[in-house]
């Protein structure tokens, strides 16, 4: 029964409730093993070797189940603005301390080609965006082929992203998870 007009939203009263506290506060303690030391500190070493927080690191790893290997980045991400296909001084910076593959997604009339060929080596690889108005099974097909295309382990790609629409890519081609642009660009 949802709760009316006025509810507090305080705990419920129904009967079993602690019990049930319990037994998912046990359930929960259970699922999170707790590490070696030495494999914490190697996990430290390659969130750091990404430019990535450990809390990130842990996160995504703890929830997709497999290391990272790749970044996706949206054209957004990027700060690549329209047709461009040059990377701003920061971001080229940023992308040379990131010890994993990375691809680019860019909006039209940005070249992936040219992006790729003018990044110096700092994107692997890089294909169009889906459209803003593509269905979610053309945005899901469109990076389903470049993921294939790229032969990149969707299970360890990180989508970063810097719109509500570009993170939806993320539930889309299945990837391990998604890192907000700001904090990306930020935390190396």
């Amino acid at each position: 029964m949802t709760p009316g007009p006025g509810h507090n939203g305080g705990p419920t009263m129904e009967p079993g409730a602690s019990w049930r506290r319990t037994a998912w506060t046990k359930a929960r303690e259970a699922l999170l093993p707790s590490l070696p030391l030495e494999v914490v500190r190697l996990r430290v070493k390659r969130a750091e070797r990404l430019g990535i927080d450990y809390r990130t690191y842990a996160t995504i790893r703890a929830t997709s189940g497999h290391d990272i290997v790749a970044f996706l980045f949206s054209g957004n991400a990027l700060e690549l603005r329209r047709g461009a296909t040059e990377l701003p001084d920061a971001v080229a910076a940023r992308l040379e301390r990131t010890d994993a593959a990375r691809l680019a997604a860019v909006y039209r009339p940005a070249d992936p080609a040219a992006l790729v060929a003018g990044a110096g080596g700092r994107i692997d690889a890089a294909t169009q965006a889906p459209a803003f108005t593509d269905s979610w099974a053309a945005m899901r097909d469109r990076l389903d082929a470049a993921l294939a295309d790229w032969r990149a382990a969707r299970a360890g790609t990180v989508l970063v992203a810097a719109t509500a629409v570009e993170r939806d890519w993320c539930a889309a081609a299945r990837l391990a998870g998604t890192i907000p642009a700001e904090r990306f660009f930020v935390s190396g």
